[in-house]
């Protein structure tokens, strides 16, 4: 039967059914280990025991009132997230990545003011699929199709303090960047840039926004991937993990920024909803009492070790459980991608020459040998 789907996504020749801990199960009942986590969202595994009590306790209590009022999770993810991110910040929630991100840019001109609108991010970097978000993403390929879009953004080499400093004119309000560019091919920042990125911004006013969206809540070794580097930006974008895959995000900003914005400059009507916010809840509590950014690290390393020792693989970067594999064959990562997801193993292919692998942040041992082991025999 034809499909009623919009054709926005490649079809595979696999439908999962359900899934359990590190393991997927497709409709023929083949069990498969999943090394990709929803792209980085599944970070506790599937159907984590915790996060699903807490999304069928919620739903039989409050399912759903309109941002006009506060909700007790709501308050108490943020107190978290806050948390996490020094304890003097303001959260807005929303429903996924890319609206975090649009409320980082709207937020991002309203502190700015009049006549300072521009975001300068970096070429490679991806921050999501709506039109401002898509035209934030420096892949100008994307671009093309959905011209004209909206402007304001400019796009700078990535790792280069020199590009960036001649981008900021008068007119910029933000600078938006990745700790580590997940789908520009798992590419992290220089600590040296990052550090320079913080000097610049304060020099000449300018905002400095860090998207998590992939790279946040424990997934590369620190709670959020910035924190590698030594500096503390004013907004932070997350959503990926916090619901480990119920759909939530979430943008984060300094309160002197955050109070930028009034009753009626943004809203959503379901982000940060009760049933979302208990499983965020639920997830982060798991998280911490797990101790997730040390997991990341010291699985990080054995998955990595293992990935560098295999014939066929040419080097093996990223930080902690957030992979690249780059294959010494080029232009056959979407062969091998496939060829592993007949053998069991799912991961993709984050560009024509690398593996993207992003496990659950609680994989085991046996399962990182296993994945290894499958990746092996397609390689030989």
């Amino acid at each position: 039967m034809p499909s009623k789907l919009m054709n926005t996504y490649p079809p595979q020749p696999v439908t999962f059914v359900r899934g359990e801990g590190s393991y997927l199960w497709d409709d023929g009942g083949k069990r498969y280990l999943d090394f990709l986590s929803g792209l980085a969202v599944t970070s506790l595994g599937h159907a984590h025991p915790a996060v699903a009590d807490a999304i069928c306790t919620q739903a039989r209590t409050l399912l759903h009132v309109s941002n006009l009022y506060g909700t007790e999770t709501q308050q108490r993810v943020a107190e978290t997230l806050d948390g996490l991110l020094g304890g003097n910040g303001k959260v807005f929630f929303a429903n996924s990545g890319a609206e975090a991100n649009e409320c980082a840019l709207k937020l991002a001109r309203k502190w700015a003011g009049h006549g300072r609108y521009v975001v300068v991010s970096a070429y490679g970097s991806f921050h999501g699929r709506t039109l401002a978000t898509l035209h934030a993403t420096g892949q100008p390929q994307k671009h093309e199709a959905f011209q004209p879009l909206p402007e304001g953004f400019r796009h700078v080499a990535f790792n280069d303090v020199d590009a960036l400093e001649a981008a900021l004119d008068p007119t910029v309000a933000a600078v938006l960047l990745e700790p580590v560019q997940g789908e520009g091919g798992v590419l992290p920042a220089d600590r040296d840039y990052m550090q320079a990125v913080r000097r610049l911004c304060d020099e000449r006013n300018i905002l400095f926004v860090v998207d998590e969206v992939q790279t946040g809540l424990g997934r590369t070794g620190e709670w959020f991937g910035f924190q590698h580097f030594g500096v503390e930006p004013d907004v932070v974008t997350m959503a990926k993990a916090l619901g480990n895959g119920m759909p939530i995000g979430a943008c984060w900003a300094r309160a002197e920024v955050a109070d930028a914005f009034h009753p009626g400059d943004h809203a959503t009507t379901y982000g940060g909803q009760p049933l979302a916010t208990a499983a965020a809840e639920a997830t982060l509590r798991t998280m911490q009492e797990h101790d997730v950014p040390a997991l990341a690290t010291q699985q990080g390393k054995r998955l990595t070790a293992a990935l560098e020792a295999l014939p066929g693989i040419d080097n093996v970067r990223g930080l902690g459980l957030l992979v690249a594999a780059e294959l010494q064959a080029k232009g056959t990562a979407k062969d091998v991608a496939a060829a592993a997801l007949g053998a069991g193993l799912v991961v993709n292919a984050v560009t024509d020459s690398a593996l993207r692998l992003a496990p659950s942040l609680l994989v085991s041992d046996d399962e990182i040998d296993e994945a290894v082991a499958v990746l092996a025999k397609v390689l030989a």
